[in-house]
């Protein structure tokens, strides 16, 4: 038996590819939008665009960013093979870009009144990776 062995029998953990240049962008200073607008399929940009609007009282823009990363991460997962549950792991980094715009889905949908929408978003995220659940609040 292997030691990662899933002995729940659940889906393994999706690992979505290393894409390092939006990441590397973006941690020299980079503006999001520009990072968006040049790499439009990077969750981590869109979530980055999504806090920084949430920070700035910007709720209803915070939403729609966060809701792109949401569906661009969607979009991702599913071409790793991921289908539709399974763990999708805070540890491997370039996951993070779509947890980070799950966690500011909900939270956006809470703040402007999606009870429905927010509490199926902080489920998902938990049940994706409770690490990033309790790394992002």
């Amino acid at each position: 038996m292997a030691i990662h062995e899933n002995l729940l029998g659940g889906p393994p953990p999706t690992h979505l590819p290393d894409d390092p240049e939006p990441r590397e962008l973006l941690a020299s200073g980079t503006a999001p939008a520009d990072v968006a607008a040049k790499y439009p399929v990077s969750s981590l940009a869109w979530a980055q665009l999504a806090d920084d609007a949430f920070e700035g009282g910007r709720v209803v823009e915070s939403y729609a960013y966060a809701r792109t990363g949401y569906h661009r991460g969607l979009d991702a997962l599913r071409r790793s093979g991921w289908k539709g549950h399974g763990p999708v792991p805070w540890e491997h980094e370039p996951n993070r870009g779509f947890l980070r715009a799950l966690h500011a889905l909900a939270r956006a949908a809470q703040a402007i009144g999606e009870q429905e929408e927010y509490e199926r978003c902080s489920a998902f995220l938990r049940d994706s990776s409770p690490l990033a659940a309790d790394t992002l609040g």
